[in-house]
């Protein structure tokens, strides 16, 4: 019996993209870890310190308002933006001209930089030169984010629900559209109604692409850091400080190197874990459907 040598050198077509995670990601992930067990004086003074920075950033205050924050921010991100990019999609035409015109309109917001969308709003809100903040006042609603904690949450939250339901939006639009016409016919014939053909037919088609928009909406709104830096500062007070903010602050306000490298790892492990529950619940959840 004869049999077939294995050719292993195909994995040299692989190893660009190892040098090339390794340089990018791996390597400077191990200098953060070797910082965050470090008391880092100067260059030639350093002592180790193992676990101190990450005890002394788990009780931190600081980090278990920015967390609480954090969560209820990308929580409310998710519970808006992917019913409402859903409802846009099933409302988008499904081929022809007006298909490709609608499909061009939802991608300009996704076009635009995260520091320019930050100044777009900052500009929109103000009271006395923004049209939204002439607007709300001049129907008698005092509306002000830069002295008001709650104004201020609601204008990023509505600011990242403007730029990126357009994702969500062109993800299940794409998903719509792999879904092959003999699903509607038997529905046709069968009278079904719409909230039977999307219960039934679309829904259970746009779970793949429904886990892929909740982790990356998840992930970036996790993560955020350049529109509210731009638009409030984090203010006022710390009503829109979030993690990356108050880890930016740490490490570069503060020059706390050691308790910062602590922060970003611990902070790279939340957003690790909390993705891995995402998906494991909704692949589970399509298993047994």
């Amino acid at each position: 019996m004869q049999t077939k040598t294995e050719n292993n050198r195909a994995w040299l077509l692989v190893l660009p993209v190892f040098l090339l995670v390794a340089f990018s990601a791996i390597i400077p992930l191990m200098t953060v870890v070797n910082y965050s067990i470090q008391d880092i004086f100067d260059q030639n003074t350093r002592y180790f310190v193992g676990t101190e920075w990450y005890k002394e950033i788990l009780n931190d205050p600081r980090l278990h308002d920015s967390l609480v924050r954090q969560f209820i921010y990308s929580f409310c991100v998710l519970a808006i933006e992917i019913p409402l990019g859903i409802a846009v999609a099933l409302c988008m035409p499904a081929r022809g001209f007006k298909a490709s015109l609608v499909l061009i309109v939802l991608a300009i917001p996704l076009l635009i930089p995260w520091n320019v969308v930050g100044t777009i709003w900052q500009i929109f809100g103000r009271a006395d030169i923004g049209l939204l903040g002439w607007f709300l006042n001049s129907i008698g609603v005092e509306y002000n984010y830069a002295s008001d904690p709650v104004d201020a949450w609601i204008t990023v939250l509505v600011m990242d629900v403007w730029h990126w339901t357009s994702l969500v939006a062109l993800l299940c639009y794409s998903g719509l559209r792999a879904i092959p016409d003999v699903y509607y016919q038997a529905a046709k014939i069968d009278r079904a109604s719409n909230w039977a053909v999307f219960r039934y037919i679309q829904l259970p088609k746009l779970k793949s692409v429904l886990l892929l928009g909740v982790l990356l909406r998840f992930m970036d709104s996790f993560m955020i850091y350049t529109e509210p830096f731009v638009l409030t500062g984090g203010g006022p007070g710390n009503a829109t400080t979030f993690l990356s903010q108050a880890l930016t602050k740490m490490a570069v306000g503060q020059f706390d190197i050691g308790p910062a490298a602590a922060f970003s790892i611990i902070y790279f492990l939340i957003i690790l874990l909390v993705s891995w529950v995402f998906y494991t619940a909704m692949t589970n959840m399509d298993k047994r459907s």
